[in-house]
């Protein structure tokens, strides 16, 4: 028997909406306040919202319980997945000793922990997160500082907040992608609007960083260096994002790029009179002298240009495509979760699928795993080895998968029982001033999901139809909510719990928590006030664009759905698989004989 969703179960949606909002308090408190460990305050939170859920949203038992578990093996995969990717791989080069060359290309730049930040967390983050999204980004980043040298807290705190720059534009475009699909808007258009805010943010975070690393004296010493890396990365986002050959897809990865090649550029003709560490740190010696041939350091770096280059693959909608239609020939890998697929009926009258997407191979975690497997091949560790660091790193993630779990659970009740839809009607009632809260609405679904593509499909539609009951064009309200979820992602126990596997920060979740708290609510007021100058103030920065027929959109999911795997996905992969493998035959030509083995190590090899 299906189960009508009652958005307002108090027939006062303020009231509905307080109380829908108590599990989310209840996560402030425990992290902020009760300074919680992250598994404790997910499981906490998650158990509340069932409870309200079935007592106040009168849910029935079994149909919260199924929500709560589809969202934990959400969780589980793909989410989970590509973080222990992730980390395999970086661990693979640590243990192989390949990260001390990478350790030493950098100090050799810079040994300077405020403009290692920049090239790192800012800069490669942001290339990561445009190719991969969804935790990757943190995994890496927070993990290579935590390897340099810096203090862990710092580390996680630090690629958190970098993250915010790219985050919408994340994983090839998704976010705006799905927030274009779920409420009519051109995705370009969506693109233009998002891409009218965020270097507005991203201009400023290189010196937010390194101010919140130095503080304001120190932090201010580096100012041109910021200037370049935000600068230049801001530019390359706002005429990616409103350029039709790039958007939605490619900002992230062109800005990226062009911030490393700029700051790099930069750093070779500027450096700060004197260079700056951790203060628990021994006193910086300057530049370190590089110690390894051109070959070498190509060769260190190689399993991460492997990495970009599987994920940038992944990425491209034929391959993509190619490689669900693989997956289709052996097992349908779309499963609909029994008792629960359209069972619920949602506010509007329709009936909400559940649908497991098990679609292993497209998956970007999967990506990640051959990355790693052509990675041991680059380093030239033993099978012994690559199954020693999977273990490893499998038993030390092993409480932030419980988290990241719980905490999609979590998500998943509040979106099936209504509560989530409630908050948003909330918000909808702001009048002149929903555009802020439009932006605040996306903030809470990030910090809700760890995502901004979940937020945009739970808060697009409503978002875009209450914007045009205001009178306020739609694309704003979906650039609020898109551009207001990256501020959401820095305080995310989804987000929290990566950067605390990845920096041997597990049960400490909430100094991470409290550490970027204050800055996301910042930001994220920011945005807010950009939505309101553009609906009310400066309407000339919207774009003018025309909503998409729906019919098109059919007949492509029609076509999409044929079991023919895509020729032109297959010569994509081929391509990207050629070039990975060129890669990896001249990292090892070029790196031969890079470092002997270490004492009691003799089952890796590097020649």
């Amino acid at each position: 028997m299906t189960w009508q969703m009652n958005v307002d179960p108090l027939g006062n949606i303020g009231l509905s909406a307080l109380v829908a909002a108590i599990p989310i308090l209840f996560l402030f408190w425990a992290l902020a306040i009760k300074r919680m460990k992250g598994h404790f305050a997910a499981m906490g939170g998650t158990g509340l919202a069932v409870l309200i859920a079935v007592l106040v949203f009168k849910m029935p038992v079994d149909l919260a319980a199924l929500a709560t578990l589809y969202g934990g093996a959400f969780g589980l995969f793909p989410v989970c997945w590509i973080v222990i990717t992730a980390l395999f791989i970086y661990n693979m080069s640590v243990k192989t000793g390949q990260f001390e060359v990478i350790k030493n290309s950098l100090a050799s730049i810079s040994d300077d922990r405020r403009l290692q930040a920049l090239l790192i967390a800012f800069s490669f983050g942001a290339f990561i997160e445009g190719a991969a999204g969804f935790g990757t980004p943190v995994a890496i980043t927070a993990a290579m500082l935590a390897g340099l040298g810096f203090n862990p807290l710092y580390a996680a705190g630090i690629c958190l907040l970098a993250n915010t720059a790219p985050v919408a534009w994340g994983a090839i475009g998704i976010p705006i992608v799905v927030g274009g699909q779920v409420s009519g808007i051109p995705d370009f258009a969506l693109s233009q609007m998002v891409g009218r805010t965020l270097p507005i943010v991203s201009i400023f975070i290189p010196l937010y960083l390194v101010v919140l690393m130095a503080g304001w004296k120190k932090g201010l010493e580096v100012w041109p260096a910021c200037l370049v890396s935000g600068g230049s990365f801001a530019i390359a986002q706002f005429f990616s994002a409103n350029s039709p050959l790039t958007a939605p897809l490619l900002p992230d990865l062109v800005a990226s790029i062009t911030s490393i090649i700029c700051t790099v550029a930069f750093l070779k003709i500027w450096h700060p009179k004197e260079s700056w560490h951790f203060p628990d740190e021994p006193k910086s010696e300057g530049k370190a002298a590089l110690r390894f041939t051109g070959g070498q350091i190509f060769r260190a770096w190689a399993p991460f240009i492997i990495l970009s280059l599987f994920v940038c693959a992944w990425g491209i909608k034929p391959v993509n495509q190619a490689l669900n239609q693989m997956t289709k020939l052996v097992f349908d890998y779309a499963i609909p979760i029994g008792g629960l697929d359209k069972m619920v009926i949602d506010q509007a009258g329709k009936a909400k699928p559940a649908v497991y997407n098990f679609n292993v191979l497209s998956a970007a975690g999967t990506a990640i795993l051959f990355a790693w497997m052509f990675s041991v091949v680059v380093m030239g560790a033993t099978v012994k080895t690559a199954i020693g660091v999977a273990g490893d790193t499998l038993k030390t993630l092993k409480w932030p998968i419980v988290t990241i779990a719980t905490i999609l659970g979590f998500a998943y009740i509040m979106n099936f029982s209504g509560m989530a839809i409630a908050l948003g009607y909330a918000v909808a009632t702001t009048g002149v001033a929903f555009p802020f809260f439009a932006a605040i609405l996306g903030w809470l679904g990030v910090f809700m999901t760890g995502s901004d593509t979940s937020t945009n499909a739970l808060f697009g539609k409503l978002q875009a139809v209450t914007a045009e009951k205001l009178g306020i064009d739609p694309v704003i309200a979906l650039s609020a909510n898109t551009s207001g979820g990256v501020c959401g992602k820095m305080i995310s126990p989804q987000s929290i719990s990566v950067a605390t596997g990845a920096t041997g920060m597990v049960g400490r979740e909430s100094e991470i928590f409290r550490f970027t708290f204050k800055h996301s609510i910042f930001l994220a007021v920011i945005v807010g006030i950009l939505h309101l100058l553009w609906a009310y103030v400066f309407p000339g920065v919207v774009p003018s664009y025309v909503k998409p027929v729906a019919a098109a959109a059919a007949a492509v999911s029609g076509a999409a759905a044929q079991i023919v795997v895509n020729p032109d996905g297959l010569m994509w992969l081929g391509i990207f698989v050629g070039i990975i493998a060129f890669v990896t035959f001249l990292s090892r030509v070029l790196g031969a004989n890079l470092l002997a083995p270490a004492e009691g190590k003799d089952e890796v090899h590097f020649h």
